[in-house]
This record gives C-alpha cells, sequence and structure tokens, in this order.
C-alpha cells in the first residue's frame, strides 16, 4: 500500500469479524484462525511436505481458543506435479474452512513430521521431476497407459475384510488382449451363475465401457462384453438387486451426473430409470443399507482432487429423492475418503473398503470401519491398510469386492504396444 492511501480496516471503516491466516503472521489481537500444514503455518510448510512426497494433514484451529476447527488431508492424483499438487491441496483447504464455518465434526488424523524447504531437498525434486518426465515419455512411447488388470480367486474361507490383509497366493488375473483393460470388479451372484461386471476401457477410443462375463469355478465363461454404454465415459459399475429388480449405478461423473439403471434382461438391457443427483462430479458412488434405509457415499471434486472429499445421502428407496448429509463433506481425506468396493457387513461392523491416494491414484486400499453414521454425524477409523505384494505384484490396488465365492481385485499391469492377442469373437 502507498502512502496516503486509505485502508477502510485500519482505520476503523469496517468491523472485522474473523481473520482468516494462511500465511502465519496475522495480527492475533483480531479474532483469528490459522491453516497449519503438519503443524506449521505458511505455504512453505505445505511446500516442504509435497516436496517431501506426502499430502500433508491441514487443520484450521483457533489458537487463542484452543480449538481445533477442522482437519483433513486434501490430496492430488498427480503428487509428483509440484504445481497441480499445491492448487489441488489449496483447493481441498477451501473445504475444511467452509466446514470450520459450519461447525463441522472433527476427525483429527495424524500428522507427517513438519518439513522444511531446503535447497537440496528443492533441487533433488526438480531432478525427480524431470526423470519422472522423461521416463514416463519413454514408457508411453513403448507402453500403453494406464492399463488396468482384474484379479480374481475362489474364497472358501476368511476373506481380505477377515484377514486385513491381501492374501500372497491364490490370484488369477482377467487376461485381456493388450487394447482393452478391465478394471472396477463388481461380482453378483444370480440364482447358481456368478457374473462379473467391470470397466472396460480401450485404449485407442479413450473412454470406457461397463461389460460383463459370467464365472464359473473353473474361471470366466469366455470373454467380457459389452452391455452399457454413454456418451461419457463409464466406470465402477455398481451393481445390485433391491425389490426384486437388478439395479447398477455406474460413474457418469464426466456428465456431471449420477444415474440409475435397471436392468430389463439380466445381465444386458440396462435402461436409465432416474437421475439420482446432476450438476456435480461424483465418483464411485456406493450405496448400502444401514439403520433402516439406504445410504449413498462418493467422493465430489470441487475444484481440486476428485478423490479426497466424501459426500453421503440417505434415502428410503434406491431410487431416492437423495437427501444430502448436513456435514458434507463429511471427510476431507486422500487416504480414506474415496470408495473402493462395496460396503460390507461383518459382525455387526460395517466395513468399507477406501482408496488410499498418498501416492498417486490407486496406489493402495484400506479398511475402513464406520463407527458413527446418523443424520448429524460421520466418523470411521481405518483398520487396515492393503498394497500389492508377493501374490499380487504391481504398483497398484484399487477395488476390492466379494459375491459368493468370487474376490475380485484389480490393479496395474504392462500392456506394450506391439502386444495383441487376436482372440476369436473379440470385437
Amino acid at each position: 500500500m502507498s502512502e496516503g492511501q486509505f485502508d477502510p480496516y485500519l482505520d476503523g471503516q469496517l468491523s472485522v469479524d474473523l481473520v482468516l491466516d494462511l500465511a502465519g503472521d496475522a495480527d492475533d489481537e483480531l479474532p483469528t484462525w490459522h491453516v497449519t500444514f503438519d503443524g506449521r503455518a505458511g505455504e512453505d510448510a505445505l511446500i516442504a511436505a509435497l516436496l517431501s512426497g506426502r499430502p500433508p494433514v491441514v487443520r484450521v484451529v483457533d489458537l487463542a481458543a484452543g480449538r481445533i476447527l477442522a482437519v483433513g488431508r486434501p490430496g492430488t492424483e498427480n503428487p509428483g506435479v509440484s504445481v497441480a499438487a499445491f492448487e489441488d491441496v489449496l483447493a481441498g483447504c477451501t473445504q475444511l474452512v467452509h466446514a470450520a464455518l459450519d461447525g463441522g465434526a472433527v476427525i483429527d488424523l495424524e500428522a507427517g513430521e513438519s518439513a522444511q524447504v531446503r535447497r537440496g531437498v528443492a533441487l533433488r525434486h526438480a531432478g525427480r521431476s524431470v526423470a519422472r518426465a522423461a521416463i514416463r515419455r519413454v514408457y508411453q512411447l513403448l507402453y500403453r497407459a494406464p492399463h488396468w488388470r482384474v484379479g480374481w480367486r475362489h474364497v472358501d474361507g476368511p476373506d481380505v475384510v477377515d484377514l486385513g490383509a491381501l492374501p500372497s497366493a491364490g490370484w488369477q488375473e482377467l487376461e485381456d488382449d493388450g487394447r482393452h483393460f478391465y478394471a472396477d470388479p463388481f461380482p453378483i451372484a444370480v440364482g447358481g451363475a456368478t457374473y462379473l461386471f467391470l470397466e472396460d476401457f480401450e485404449h485407442r477410443l479413450g473412454k470406457g465401457v461397463i461389460s460383463v462375463v459370467e464365472f464359473d469355478r473353473d474361471g470366466p465363461k469366455g470373454i467380457p462384453w459389452p452391455v452399457l454404454e454413454h456418451s461419457a465415459h463409464l466406470s465402477y459399475p455398481f451393481v445390485l438387486e433391491d425389490e426384486g429388480e437388478f439395479w447398477m449405478i455406474p460413474e457418469t461423473s464426466g456428465a456431471g451426473t449420477l444415474e440409475l439403471y435397471r436392468s430389463t434382461a439380466f445381465p444386458s438391457g440396462w435402461v436409465r430409470e432416474e437421475v439420482l443427483l446432476e450438476g456435480m462430479e461424483v465418483s464411485d458412488a456406493t450405496p448400502f443399507r444401514h439403520g433402516g434405509r439406504w445410504w449413498l457415499s462418493a467422493t465430489v471434486r470441487h475444484g481440486g482432487s476428485y478423490s479426497d472429499a466424501l459426500h453421503l445421502w440417505s434415502a428410503d428407496r434406491l431410487r431416492g429423492p437423495w437427501r444430502a448429509h448436513v456435514r458434507n463433506p463429511v471427510l476431507v481425506d486422500i487416504a480414506a475418503a474415496r470408495p473402493g468396493g462395496r460396503v460390507v457387513h461383518r459382525d455387526g461392523r460395517l466395513i468399507r473398503p477406501v482408496q488410499d491416494g498418498r501416492q498417486g491414484y490407486g496406489a493402495a486400499l484400506a479398511l475402513a470401519e464406520i463407527t458413527r453414521l446418523d443424520d448429524d454425524e460421520f466418523e470411521q477409523r481405518v483398520v487396515a491398510r492393503l498394497t500389492p505384494g508377493e501374490g499380487w505384484t504391481g504398483n497398484r490396488l484399487h477395488t476390492l469386492n466379494r459375491a459368493n465365492w468370487l474376490e475380485v481385485i484389480d490393479g496395474s499391469a504392462y500392456s506394450p504396444r506391439y502386444r495383441y492377442l487376436a482372440w476369436p469373437g473379440r470385437r
């Protein structure tokens, strides 16, 4: 401000109800809320955390009153791209500020050790970024990427939810032709048959459809075939039975809608029955029953990450109308917000598979137990973290589901551009 310039705040012309301090240097003589990153204020603390390879725990605090007002771990799908990661985390911070203003519940998170921006760390990060960009370019010339794969196994005993870990043996891979990949597997048992619905993505078109394949205990009976297409990309085909009908809620975030489909000739013949939500980017919508009614969980994008802001809705019927939870977003956490499969009722507990995206999109899964869910509050605690291992190699783990004896997961795979298997009957 130049000399003689009028400042209405300093000259007492405007009253100040609250100061939001993002830099860590506000005058606390005024009512002030501070935003901290791993316990430190200022954007250098945010940058230091991102350079260290992790999203920071963000707190909105009232130091004068000694109160934590909101806590979260905003994240990004691009942790290696500093500018994008910085902007995504700041977008998540705005949601935490809104939560604090609305009196949202505080679910505290364990913060990482506060880091400092040092020249050596910044230079190493820059070097790694350049190297990653070069490697990524070479990889994309040689391989189709990303390329996901579906794993399946027989379950006659404890499953992954029971074990709290990924078994090191028994997984078999659903083969693809290299030009398509399969992801987001959702099995359903109907009578004596078991069907697996999944995202079927064609690299040439850069777009997914929903396909299905029948399974018996020897494996898939043929290859997946398409049952639902859309003008937008389709994925996460949550399929279920309710009121004597078969329903599907696929992800249609590219259209800005969440849509409910009904089958007229299961497992195909899907027709749109309702638009459940519109005007928002909803990812991986997961309905489940609790307390005598339907609940719907999903992440909603608000200008930053697609995966860090968990929203809830409730309804008396699957068709809706759906009512938004008063605390939305009920959780801001890149490590445990985005659904990763059906909510499981187990021994009186509600367990939800969730995506842990701290190291990037689809990097790992976790199991979170819902400890409170009602019209006023939502609480959960993470009880296990799942990563690829000896029996399921790779660097991604994305979805977990089970129906009857069939348990399925998905993760990453390599698909060389020169590989092509000419399958009989492949479209």
